[in-house]
């Protein structure tokens, strides 16, 4: 008896604790979330953590809002159709100005922010910065009121303008950072992953501006409110200016991640003007030897076209939907929320391009795709299909929803489906790209190179589609310019190889 009663002791002391156990394994998942992962990362160094990564994917959750919101889908064509005076094709080319303008600055300073970096080690902090003139610039586009009652159209110009900068010099320190925290074959996937975790985030704040501010009194839909939460005002267009604040709050709260949990390189002990000097003579240096560095040197040029095709279209796009079908804010903002839940998959479908296909071959399916299909969509209008089948716009609606009522609408947001798939995913390809073809020993650099062949001819096709659209007095035109920036790039892409660069 005595027996039994040890042998059951024994037994019960080797059954662990449930609570104990539960904590324990608790425990060993947070551990995985902290503990590098083996193998070094694609610069040569160590692995990040999976949180560290994570943290840095959220910067994208915080930052794309902006795009979405406030330069795509909802503030772009209110700031066209209502604060320019109800003239789109002058609203169009003055928002074609404000970016286009905006680029010639970026082009000129991109590489040179990127080089003094390097010379100085640490990215994070000119990270923080650039965030900080995203998010205060965005909360002032409350005052944008309809019509100049607010803020002026310059005033408006030059908060748009200083978001836009920033944003740009934000990424050059942001991409940068990828290579060095995730292993090669793992680069594409992270880079889809931020992607798709920005246009989610976009597509979250959509749907809450669609459902509680945009709705209310459009519908009598049981999950709708009855009048708009907070007491906005939709009259006096306030769900519009409201994109604004949002966007500043996301970034504000989603560079935290990023900033504590991803690591940074050490800091080199220069002074400013020292880290300065190096970095001008760096690009200086960097520029002269390019004809070292053909093949990246050819992929720069192949992506200047084709990312200032892409960043003209999402420039353009909201802007020139809004004018030719004549949708206000209920219709544009269903057509950001459906454009941005496919955007979602175009992200992750650009990371599973690239680790089954390689960059390059990734890059003609999602810029080719993005081309194809958006040369389809500006051939469709409230009067017409595909150009030439007539259409009569007078035709009664084909469905009850209060938006997208006719054929020509419903085919238009299904083209351009397909261009948000794949624009998000040829973005996630072109930096993926970088990260494996520039030289390891100055990513940043060539990430600053990277942001001027995006944005070195970007006030060309920007300022060259606002001037067809203001010559020809059609939207329709300014578009088809933006085509040609498309193919361009893609021809150039022909004579780009997949393979790193040697340090010269």
């Amino acid at each position: 008896m005595a027996e039994a009663n040890g042998e059951s002791a024994a037994s019960e002391r080797d059954v662990p604790d449930a609570p104990a156990a539960a904590v324990a394994v608790e425990a060993a998942g947070l551990a995985r979330w902290l503990r590098s992962p083996p193998g070094a990362s694609a610069t040569g160094g160590r692995v990040a953590s999976p949180l560290a990564q994570m943290a840095w994917a959220l910067f994208d959750f915080g930052r794309t809002p902006y795009i979405l919101l406030v330069t795509i889908y909802i503030f772009a064509p209110y700031f066209a159709n209502v604060v320019v005076v109800n003239d789109p094709v002058r609203g169009q080319a003055i928002w074609g100005n404000i970016q286009g303008y905006s680029g010639v600055f970026i082009a000129l300073f991109a590489p040179f922010i990127g080089a003094i970096s390097d010379a100085g080690g640490r990215r994070k902090p000119w990270l923080a910065v650039f965030a900080a003139l995203i998010a205060i610039p965005a909360a002032f586009l409350w005052y944008a009121k309809p019509a100049g009652a607010g803020l002026s159209v310059f005033e408006i110009g030059a908060l748009v303008a200083t978001t836009y900068v920033a944003y740009e010099f934000a990424s050059v320190f942001y991409n940068a950072m990828l290579p060095s925290i995730v292993t090669h074959q793992r680069v594409g996937a992270l880079s889809g992953l931020s992607y798709a975790l920005g246009n989610l985030s976009g597509l979250a704040l959509l749907v809450f501006m669609l459902v509680a501010l945009v709705l209310p009194g459009a519908v009598s839909w049981s999950f709708v409110p009855a009048h708009p939460l907070f007491g906005i005002d939709q009259a006096t267009h306030e769900p519009e200016r409201l994109v604004g604040p949002l966007s500043a709050a996301c970034i504000a709260i989603f560079t935290l991640p990023v900033l504590f949990f991803t690591p940074d390189r050490p800091k080199v002990r220069l002074g400013w003007l020292e880290a300065s000097r190096m970095g001008v003579k760096s690009v200086a240096h960097t520029v002269r030897s390019l004809k070292h560095y053909r093949n990246v040197g050819t992929y720069l040029l192949a992506r200047l076209f084709f990312n200032d095709g892409m960043t003209a279209l999402l420039t353009f796009g909201g802007v020139y939907a809004a004018g030719v079908f004549h949708w206000g804010a209920l219709a544009m903002t269903a057509y950001g929320i459906i454009l941005s839940v496919f955007a979602v998959f175009g992200g992750l479908f650009g990371g599973w391009l690239d680790d089954h296909l390689g960059s390059k071959a990734a890059i003609f399916v999602s810029v080719g795709g993005t081309f194809v299909f958006g040369a389809l969509s500006v051939t469709m209008g409230l009067d017409r299909i595909f150009w030439f089948i007539p259409y009569d716009p007078h035709s009664p609606p084909v469905h009850n929803l209060p938006f997208f009522k006719s054929w020509p609408e419903i085919i238009y947001v299904g083209l351009v489906v397909i261009v948000a798939i794949c624009v998000t995913a040829s973005y996630a390809n072109a930096r993926t790209m970088m990260a494996r073809i520039a030289p390891v020993e100055r990513m940043t650099e060539f990430f600053g190179l990277f942001s001027l062949s995006g944005q070195s001819t970007s006030f060309l096709a920007t300022l060259s589609a606002s001037w067809f659209t203001a010559w020809m007095a059609s939207q329709r035109a300014g578009m088809i310019v933006i085509m040609a920036f498309l193919g361009l790039g893609l021809l150039g892409m022909i004579w780009v190889k997949e393979e790193r660069a040697t340090a010269v």
